[in-house]
C-alpha cells in the first residue's frame, strides 16, 4: 500500500492538528474540527502552538553554534514547516546530518521538503513510531554515526504517550543509545499554569481518540535524569534563551502550558 493509503482521515492526527494551527494545509476536515474546537475555548492555542515551533528553532541554533553538534535525530517531526530543523542546523553548519520520523504517513508524503539537504550534509527519514525505538535507531544508523555526539529532538511529543507507554523507559533507552556528548531536547504539555483550560484540551482530544497526557514540573525533569541541564534548565517554553528568537512574537494573553529543557549526556 502506499503512504497516501494508509492515511486516516476518520480521526484527528497530533502532526496533522499541530500542522493546522500552524497554518499549514496538510491536514484534513477532522483535524481542522479538533482545532477549531480547542480555538473556541482557547484563543491563543495557534500561537502556543507556533511558540513551540520557535522553542524548536531557538534550540536548534544553540546545538549548532555553541554546542556544536552536527547530528540530530528529530522523532515526531510532524509535517514539514519551514524553516525545518534541517534548514535551521544546516544555515548554521552545512556538514550536519538530520534524521527524522514520525508515524503519520502524510509525513512520509512530504519527505521529500525534509530531504533538501546541502551538498555537505545529509538529511533522511525514518516512518516509524517512538514505540518503535530499536527501529528508529537501526535506520537512524545508515546516516548518522552513533558513535559521535547526536542532538535526540523529542519536541510536543511525551504527551501524546500515555502512562502506558511507559515514555520515561522509552526515552531512557534513546538516550542510553547514544554516546556522551550527546543531548537530549524535549517540550511537554504540563496542567501547572492553567489546569482548567489544559483538562479540556485532554477531553477534546480523547473525544478524538488521540492520547494527552500533561505532566507537572516534576514528571517532565524525570526524563533528564543523569543528564547536565543546559541554562537555564527546565523552563517555560519562551523563557529558553529568548535572545536566540528569530521572527518570533508575544501574546500577552496566553498562558504556554509547556516546559522545555536540554541537556547534556555526561
Amino acid at each position: 500500500m502506499t503512504g497516501a493509503a494508509r492515511i486516516d482521515t476518520s480521526t484527528p492526527h497530533p502532526a496533522r492538528v499541530y500542522d493546522w494551527f500552524l497554518g499549514g494545509k496538510d491536514n484534513y476536515p477532522v483535524d481542522e474540527e479538533l482545532g477549531r474546537r480547542i480555538m473556541s475555548l482557547d484563543g491563543t492555542a495557534r500561537h502556543v502552538a507556533r511558540t513551540n515551533r520557535w522553542f524548536m528553532q531557538r534550540v536548534t541554533r544553540w546545538l549548532a553554534g555553541p554546542g556544536c553538534v552536527r547530528q540530530f535525530l528529530d522523532i515526531g517531526t510532524g509535517i514539514p514547516t519551514e524553516p525545518n530543523l534541517h534548514q535551521v542546523a544546516q544555515g548554521i553548519a552545512p556538514e550536519s546530518r538530520v534524521v527524522y520520523t514520525d508515524n503519520d504517513p502524510i509525513v512520509l508524503k512530504h519527505a521529500e521538503a525534509l530531504l533538501r539537504s546541502t551538498p555537505e550534509g545529509a538529511t533522511d527519514y525514518v516512518q516509524a513510531d517512538v514505540r518503535e525505538p530499536g527501529r528508529i535507531l537501526k535506520e537512524a544508523r545508515q546516516t548518522l554515526d552513533l558513535t559521535r555526539p547526536v542532538a535526540l529532538s523529542l519536541v510536543a511529543l511525551t504527551h501524546f504517550l500515555g502512562e502506558e507507554d511507559d515514555p520515561h523507559t522509552l526515552v531512557a533507552g534513546l538516550v542510553d543509545a547514544l554516546p556522551s556528548g550527546s543531548y537530549l531536547v524535549l517540550s511537554q504539555l504540563t496542567a501547572d499554569f492553567d489546569p482548567e483550560a489544559v483538562a479540556r484540551g485532554v477531553e477534546m482530544y480523547r473525544a478524538g481518540g488521540v492520547t494527552l497526557a500533561p505532566r507537572s514540573r516534576a514528571e517532565i525533569a524525570r526524563f533528564f535524569e543523569g543528564l547536565e541541564p543546559v541554562e537555564p534548565g527546565l523552563v517555560q517554553l519562551t523563557d529558553w534563551h529568548p535572545e536566540l528568537a528569530v521572527g518570533e512574537s508575544t501574546d500577552e494573553r496566553a498562558v504556554i502550558s509547556l516546559y522545555g529543557a536540554v541537556a547534556r549526556k555526561p
